[in-house]
């Protein structure tokens, strides 16, 4: 089986109010084939939206959960996307608020009107004077053909969940991110290419770049679609990726039995490996 799957690198711009910032998701879906069965947006990519609230110029870190004044239309724009043009789509993150708090939350919309979602378990340290807390879910989504997980920003960087997606059937793990400097982006990257080898599976990274005045974080890095360092794939494992700064997508085909093949017979068969020897681990943790 084989799937087409779309990343969409994109870049923070200040807007003067939703329907600003809905023409700049508009244009970029139009780079996005319509044969793309999934699509993916990075990390709090709806972040340039603050921009367009009165007190923006005065904001300090906590008041990114003003953000969640825009979760309502976020949730009705991507719901209708996702039903016009027939595709599933993982529409990066936006804050949600809730009675317990703020989460960091993942949405994924289907052809049917369906809507799930996945909480941020891991908050990266720099985001903690945001006010928000941690998630205490990591489900495999069978939406679409395939079985897939969600591992926004530093949690690709948490090796177990990876694993845990991976033991659960997922076959690829969706990340976006939002990293505020370069050392940031690559140890995401990194991750994101260990998670690929380690689990065989594919990992599809989508970050949120660009620059803008205030209190939002510069953005950095660019998307990319990898695969096990192995035969059938490209010897660096990187199947597609984005040569350009501000928006870009990029599209390519992932073939699914390559995949179970390579777990079975390729050079480095690392899940199946890591399950024969689970004895061992067990003993070193009581060491």
């Amino acid at each position: 089986m084989e799937v087409t799957v779309s990343s969409c690198q994109f870049e923070i711009k200040k807007v003067s109010s939703f329907d600003n910032f809905k023409m700049q998701v508009l244009a970029t879906f139009e780079q996005i084939p319509l044969t793309s069965e999934y699509v993916l947006l990075p990390e709090l990519f709806t972040i340039g939206l603050l921009t367009s609230l009165p007190e923006y110029d005065s904001y300090i870190e906590k008041d990114f959960q003003n953000l969640t004044n825009f979760t309502q239309k976020y949730l009705e724009l991507f719901q209708q996307l996702a039903q016009d043009r027939k595709q599933v789509i993982i529409a990066g993150t936006t804050l949600e608020m809730t009675n317990e708090g703020v989460y960091n939350t993942a949405y994924i919309f289907d052809s049917h009107g369906n809507v799930n979602s996945h909480r941020k378990t891991h908050i990266f340290p720099a985001e903690a004077n945001w006010n928000t807390i941690e998630g205490n879910h990591l489900e495999v989504f069978s939406i679409g053909p395939i079985k897939f997980g969600i591992a926004i920003c530093y949690e690709i960087e948490i090796p177990e969940i990876a694993q845990i997606y991976q033991q659960k059937g997922a076959d690829i793990i969706f990340c976006p991110s939002y990293t505020f400097s370069k050392y940031g982006y690559w140890r995401v990257r990194h991750c994101a290419q260990a998670r690929a080898i380690e689990n065989q599976v594919y990992v599809v990274h989508c970050p949120t770049v660009g620059q803008e005045a205030g209190i939002i974080q510069d953005g950095y890095g660019t998307t990319s679609i990898l695969s096990p360092c192995d035969e059938p794939w490209t010897t660096n494992g990187v199947l597609a990726e984005s040569n350009q700064e501000g928006t870009a997508v990029i599209t390519t085909t992932l073939d699914l039995q390559a995949l179970y093949e390579n777990r079975l017979t390729g050079a480095a068969t690392t899940v199946k490996d890591r399950n024969r020897r689970s004895s061992l681990y067990n003993i070193a943790t009581k060491l």
